[in-house]
């Protein structure tokens, strides 16, 4: 478990993270979110000891990550993929890592299979593409066989084949009840991988809930409904409170009726229905709305994209 209270760092006058406090939780994938400069990075760097904070405290299983006896079992990092001595190959580069830590061979080569590099592992890693080198990053997070793991960007430069391997790594080590902890951008991704969500801007906490309430938060009270008798419906569903709206032919978007009451309406009076979905935000849709007056970093909208 990692817990982080009231940490902070400051550059002068700026502050990378300011006043965070979380729980990272075994068993569960717990996804960190932010924009760029949110202050996530500099967070882990806290967490792993490579940055230390100006305020506050963060622990790993209790006490701070530089004072476990063996750290590398304790938690596995993948913070920058390409940090590799470019002249060795992939084999020699985790090799390195063992003998600094007493890890035997066969592990090397069994986080090497694991990662599919076997047929590349005497290759100059510096010859490596970015999906390779992605691969060997994560190898060397492997290598301590770790109850926890923190991963920045796991999916950076993986084809959809690798993007499904790590997704699919991730989620069975949780079930084994490990710590994972891990940033991405593509949201899409993290949709299918996290159970839980933490969300950063300008170094704040923004939001620490499971990732289900996250969206569900995020969601309207919408039903779009299509039937052949939509008039007809729409007459059935009024009341006091309901708004029904015509959206196209045969579709209507119906607010304050449940989804379930709207089907035993139809059902009573004997309408057909031929789509019922409550419209619910994605992840993307979430974050965007949250983080909306969190970013640093603002891309300009021309008056042809605002149009599209």
């Amino acid at each position: 478990m990692i817990t982080a209270e009231n940490l902070t760092k400051r550059y002068g006058d700026k502050a990378a993270v300011d006043d965070l406090s979380f729980v990272v939780r075994p068993g569960i994938v717990t996804g960190f979110l932010g924009p760029n400069g949110a202050g996530k990075s500099t967070t882990m760097r806290m967490i792993l000891g490579l940055d230390a904070p100006t305020s506050g405290r963060v622990t790993v299983n209790g006490k701070p990550f530089a004072e476990h006896a063996r750290p590398i079992h304790e938690i596995g990092a993948l913070l920058e993929a390409r940090a590799i001595h470019t002249g060795r190959s992939a084999r020699n580069h985790l090799l390195a890592m063992a003998a600094t830590a007493g890890i035997g061979r066969q592990r090397v080569e069994e986080v090497i299979d694991m990662v599919g590099l076997t047929a590349v592992a005497g290759k100059r890693a510096g010859a490596f593409s970015l999906g390779m080198g992605q691969r060997l990053g994560i190898a060397s997070a492997l290598l301590g066989d770790p109850q926890m793991l923190i991963l920045d960007e796991p999916v950076n430069g993986l084809d959809p084949d690798g993007v499904r391997w790590i997704r699919t790594l991730l989620r069975r080590l949780a079930d084994e009840g490990r710590t994972v902890f891990l940033s991405s951008h593509l949201m899409s991704e993290m949709a299918l991988t996290a159970d839980h969500v933490i969300v950063v801007g300008q170094g704040k906490l923004l939001r620490d809930q499971s990732m289900a309430d996250f969206i569900a938060a995020a969601s309207s009270d919408i039903v779009r409904v299509r039937s052949p008798h939509s008039d007809r419906l729409a007459h059935a569903l009024a009341g006091p409170d309901v708004t029904v709206t015509s959206v196209a032919d045969q579709t209507l978007e119906v607010a304050g009726r449940t989804s379930e009451e709207i089907g035993t309406v139809a059902a009573g009076a004997g309408i057909t229905l031929f789509e019922l979905t409550t419209q619910n935000a994605s992840l993307e849709e979430a974050y965007m709305a949250l983080t909306e007056n969190s970013l640093d970093y603002r891309s300009v909208t021309t008056e042809s994209e605002q149009a599209a």
